[in-house]
């Protein structure tokens, strides 16, 4: 997917019904440290959890062609992803290009952080923290 260099900011949100129509809360980080002002207007773009799911880095991060049916990431990739979810053995769950699953252990719900890929599966990977970002810690 790519991500033009006019996008301000990414993340993950839930749709919440309110009094007849649909709100998307923006995280206070992305006002306080982004380009992003209240009261203004902006455009917005909605994937579905089945699309690839990408921060604005990964998606300006050159990568090397790979088919639909290889993992999109390899050993020693280095990716800014999301922890979307905690899996069953309490492990951070991120998702990257076409939704692909990396486990990333001794995180926590909605950190951001800088993985560096250490084993790589047909459906999952598994990656080891080198940088947490600062605002969600």
């Amino acid at each position: 997917m790519n991500i033009s260099d006019d996008v301000l900011c990414v993340f993950s949100a839930q749709i919440e019904a309110q009094n007849g129509s649909y709100r998307i809360n923006i995280p206070e980080h992305e006002l306080t440290l982004g380009d992003l002002e209240p009261g203004s207007s902006y455009r917005v773009a909605i994937l579905s959890t089945d699309s690839a799911q990408t921060t604005a880095t990964e998606a300006r991060r050159p990568t090397q062609d790979r088919t639909a049916s290889e993992p999109p990431v390899e050993v020693g990739d280095q990716r800014t992803v999301d922890i979307e979810d905690i899996g069953e053995q309490g492990d951070g769950i991120a998702r990257v290009d076409r939704g692909y699953v990396v486990v990333v252990p001794e995180t926590e719900l909605n950190e951001r952080v800088t993985i560096e890929i250490t084993r790589v599966t047909e459906t999952v990977a598994f990656g080891e923290v080198l940088e947490r970002e600062e605002y969600y810690q």
